[in-house]
């Protein structure tokens, strides 16, 4: 740092050769000038505006007579209410509607009454959000009905004979030749691919559903028809059984797609010019020509020779009758299912009652009387399931019975919901009474507890049990039934009165089975009922249960699914955690997550519950000891390749239990706790801040209950606090989370009257001040650091102001470093922080001059009351502040270049505020540098005119007080220039 003669010598302009102006900081009334600033109360009158208040809104309506007439009716009405614009959007209005029914008063009508009908219709005919729709089921059995058999497909061959010339043939030579083709689809035009792999059999699916789809495109309606024929005749081949319900899913989506394009072609046929089909029309608003071309589809397709593809060509389509006449779906959905009686195979059967009671609901879920005769007609061939034919079939593929009745369920579940929708309670207790008289009906029985309300189950629970023990186990475990009913109390309550022997009954057959699978699938369901109705004494029970069953051949590692969904269940249900890990068998359930991966997820399960439910600070051992081991857990499955979300997440739960640890006034253990978890989670840079700022909180409560009598076990215990943090803080990676911590620790200390320790943080942070790197990461990206530098800074000086000066070290010896590290910083080229720096410099010696200090540290010294205003330290201070000024005026000599002289102009007016705001104008050679710098913010005409214009008006505002009337004389030196 130079000295006073190292200055820049000059008398005259700032931009010449400069001269050393002596520095006289003015004398500060800090409590004046508190009264000066405050704000004038006014006193508010009761009816007077308050953002608060309702908004009145006055609506003025202007009405024209007519065009000629110059008459006109203004009204205008208040409204106390405010007006949402966005309200209009939940009356069905919008800008675009009322326009449109302004123009045509007759379509405002129309419009209004098709609403109404609308929404009468909806009420009774839509599909509420509680019904589960059939795509979701979709996934779930693609997963599950797998083969490795070859399968076999029929891939249609396209003839090209008889296309050309098409356009010039008459309509009736085009239907002739319509029909030949489809003659000669059903002939053979078609080529059967053998030993197809089940990928190779899905692509091909695809490839037929883009042939339909491009051949629809290309107006070649009947190969489109062909393509969707031949489909449909592979749902009457179960060659290989155990893939049918997952040919069933693809072979449908091609069936929907063609539907659809049917549908909206005819749709398309009602819409011209002139109207615009709504939504629900009726029959009368759907012109000839759509009516002929719904005929002709129905008319093809009636054409087809054998049943399932004419019956699942027809259901596809079943929609398009509402172009034909409004009975047209209550009257074909009777004949279709009929049409199901002439199906001999009781699994292709099942599935086309399934298909059809899907687009029953899709287009007509108020007939019910169809789904119910679906229900019935199934009852009725149910036995078939179990013939001779059926065995036959099986002997020959090779397919046990248990293997095959899993085939059913997809299609009866959802017969089964379709029937129990809304369904009156009097229909369910008919359908599970006619079950119940069906001999080998544990599939029925399934399908009833998988598809009715949870609510009817759970109020029959004992009923069910009674039936699952009467039925046969060899077809369909009882295993399956009890966990279907355990799905259905998860989410219904029972009698209180039977929940202890339900639970009973069920876990006779499940700790009963020898598979691990089928164990853990069951027992998985049934912890959730064990949690939700009885104490941790049961629930400790059946977590034993599960050890028992999956530890031998460590069967665990095939179940962390369903291992991780009973953790998550029983923590859901124990919000109080000492309950929790009082249950003896919590903690070694969690040893069968061996796999790191799966044990860091529980643990973050569990670390997530605590956070959220824990809610008084605990001090607990258990708890404790439980939650450090979880959190070590998680802490040691960092590593070199653990991406930055997966750090943040787990320092966040971390940090979540260590906040909510508490020994209240045992401030020692408190203290210890934080030593231990220093060690434990060392790796985590975010937790080690947090416990460097657990640490400080303690030291200032330790500090505040002591109500400031320190003991010398309290400073001892204030010094150990300093010290943790004092060790801590060089081992975080981040410069500015030091500076920030060394700094705010500082602070704990010499509040702590820590004095000593206090200027080890700040020297720290003064010496770390040379690391701080040009460019650092802020959010993945690399931006400049002086920005943030200065800010530190800032916040440095003002607690500088405070701190007492050492015996040993001479006057302001830290700013004096502080001082040394900015000078030899490297700082950007074309940066100007570097003064911006000296100039809050200039403001923190300004303030060290005043006689007492604008705040105090209880029971610490500053400088004020150490020197008392001696002459030496005032003198030494002044030395300090023109230096500094040196610096700042030498910096502003370096901006007189034609690119730099709006920085200069801004740099100078700022440095004139500094010496108005701190400096003592009625020093001469002040004032007359401060007049320079008001010439030299103006002199290019690069400063703000209107800022220049409110710095005058503050001065001569400024001038009328008492001890500032020097500024008067100031005021009419300071002239403000025009632009031309």
């Amino acid at each position: 740092m130079g000295s006073r003669a190292d200055g820049p010598r000059t008398s005259g302009h700032v931009t010449g050769k400069m001269a050393v102006f002596p520095w006289h900081s003015r004398n500060r009334n800090y409590k004046a000038e508190f009264a000066s600033c405050r704000l004038e109360a006014v006193p508010l009158e009761f009816g007077d505006y308050h953002p608060l208040k309702p908004i009145t809104v006055t609506e003025s309506k202007t009405k024209k007579v007519n065009r000629k007439g110059s008459t006109s009716s203004t009204s205008s009405s208040s409204s106390s209410s405010v007006v949402d614009p966005l309200s209009s959007v939940l009356d069905g209005t919008d800008p675009l509607s009322m326009f449109a029914a302004t123009a045509d008063p007759v379509a405002l009508a129309a419009a209004t009454d098709s609403s109404r009908r609308k929404r009468d219709r909806d009420d009774n005919s839509v599909v509420g959000s509680d019904f589960e729709p059939w795509a979701n089921k979709r996934g779930e059995i693609l997963a599950r009905y797998t083969t490795t058999e070859k399968l076999s497909i029929n891939l249609f061959m396209g003839s090209e004979k008889g296309k050309a010339g098409t356009a010039t043939l008459a309509m009736s030579e085009k239907v002739r030749t319509r029909l030949e083709e489809l003659d000669d689809f059903e002939e053979g035009s078609q080529k059967e691919l053998l030993n197809l792999t089940q990928q190779d059999y899905v692509n091909r699916i695809e490839e037929l559903n883009q042939s339909l789809k491009d051949a629809w495109a290309s107006d070649q309606k009947v190969k489109a028809l062909k393509i969707v024929i031949q489909c449909s005749k592979l749902l009457s081949d179960t060659s290989v059984i155990q893939f049918y319900p997952s040919k069933f899913v693809l072979i449908t989506d091609i069936l929907d797609t063609f539907g659809k394009l049917v549908y909206e072609r005819i749709f398309s046929m009602c819409v011209d010019n002139r109207s615009v089909l709504p939504d629900h029309f009726s029959p009368e608003n759907a012109n000839d020509t759509a009516k002929e071309t719904c005929l002709n589809w129905f008319f093809k397709i009636a054409s087809i020779r054998e049943l399932i593809p004419r019956f699942y060509v027809e259901a596809s389509i079943l929609k398009c009758n509402k172009f034909l006449s409004k009975t047209g779906i209550s009257e074909c959905l009777p004949r279709l299912t009929c049409m199901i009686r002439g199906i001999g195979d009781p699994l292709v059967s099942v599935y086309a009652r399934a298909y059809l009671c899907r687009v029953g609901m899709e287009v007509a879920p108020h007939l019910k009387e169809t789904l119910n005769k679906n229900f019935f007609d199934f009852l009725l061939t149910f036995k078939q399931i179990h013939g001779d034919t059926v065995q036959n079939q099986l002997v020959v593929q090779g397919v046990e019975l248990p293997s095959y009745l899993p085939l059913y369920p997809p299609a009866m579940d959802w017969i089964f919901q379709c029937i129990s929708y809304h369904a009156p309670e009097a229909l369910l207790t008919e359908m599970m009474e006619r079950c119940k008289k069906l001999g080998n009906n544990a599939l029925l029985l399934n399908s009833v507890m998988s598809a009715f309300r949870a609510e009817f189950i759970a109020t029959r629970s004992m009923d069910f049990i009674g039936m699952i023990k009467e039925c046969d186990e060899s077809g369909f475990p009882k295993h399956l039934l009890f966990r279907s009913l355990g799905l259905n109390l998860a989410l219904a309550d029972p009698p209180e009165s039977d929940r202890l022997q339900i639970l009973n009954e069920a876990w006779k057959v499940i700790t009963k089975l020898k598979n691990p699978q089928d164990y853990i699938n069951c027992a998985e369901v049934w912890v959730e009922y064990t949690c939700k109705h009885f104490t941790k004494r049961e629930v400790n029970t059946v977590l034993a249960d599960v050890i028992k069953h999956m530890t031998p051949d460590r069967a665990f590692e095939d179940s962390y699914p369903q291992l991780q969904l009973i953790i998550k269940k029983v923590i859901a249900h124990f919000h109080d955690f000492s309950v929790l890990f009082s249950v003896e068998k919590f903690l070694p359930f969690l040893d069968m997550f061996q796999k790191e991966s799966v044990r860091v997820e529980v643990c973050k399960c569990i670390m997530d519950a605590f956070i959220k439910h824990q809610q008084e600070p605990t001090k607990d051992p258990v708890i404790l000891n439980a939650l450090l081991h979880v959190c070590k857990t998680m802490h040691d499955s960092v590593n070199a390749l653990t991406l930055e979300d997966e750090k943040r997440m787990l320092s966040y739960l971390i940090n979540g239990f260590i906040k909510m640890v508490s020994f209240g006034r045992d401030f020692e253990q408190q203290l210890s706790f934080y030593v231990e978890s220093r060690s434990m989670f060392c790796n985590l840079e975010p937790v080690l801040v947090q416990l460097i700022h657990s640490v400080n909180r303690l030291a200032m409560e330790t500090r505040k209950l002591m109500k400031g009598n320190h003991s010398r076990k309290t400073a001892a215990f204030v010094q150990a606090c300093v010290a943790y943090c004092f060790i801590t803080i060089p081992s975080l990676a981040g410069i500015f989370t030091r500076l920030n911590l060394y700094l705010h620790s500082g602070q704990v200390a010499l509040a702590n009257q820590c004095l000593s320790q206090a200027d080890a943080f700040f020297k720290a942070a003064i010496s770390l001040i040379p690391e701080v790197p040009k460019m650092i990461n802020i959010d993945g990206k690399m931006r400049p650091s002086e920005s943030f530098l200065l800010e530190f800074l800032c916040n440095f000086f003002s607690t500088l102001l405070i701190v007492p000066d050492h015996p040993e070290h001479g006057v302001l010896f830290l700013v004096r470093e502080l001082l040394n590290v900015i000078q030899d910083y490297t700082w950007e080229d074309n940066s100007d922080e570097k003064i911006r720096i000296y100039t809050c410099v200039l403001h923190l010696l300004s303030a060290m001059s005043q006689e007492t200090y604008l705040y105090h540290i209880d029971k610490v010294d500053s400088n004020d009351s150490l020197y008392g205003g001696d002459s030496k330290f005032l003198a030494e201070n002044n030395k300090l502040c023109e230096t500094v000024m040196a610096q700042i005026l030498e910096h502003l000599k370096t901006l007189a270049k034609d690119e730099a002289l709006k920085r200069q102009s801004s740099l100078g007016l700022s440095f004139f505020n500094s010496i108005l705001a701190h400096g003592d104008l009625r020093n001469n050679k002040l004032n007359q540098l401060s007049v320079n710098l008001w010439h030299l913010a103006q002199r290019h005409g690069c400063a703000d005119t209107r800022t220049m214009v409110k710095t005058l008006e503050y001065i001569k505002k400024q001038s009328k007080q008492p001890d500032m009337t020097h500024l008067t004389e100031l005021a009419l030196r300071l002239p403000l220039q025009t632009r031309t």
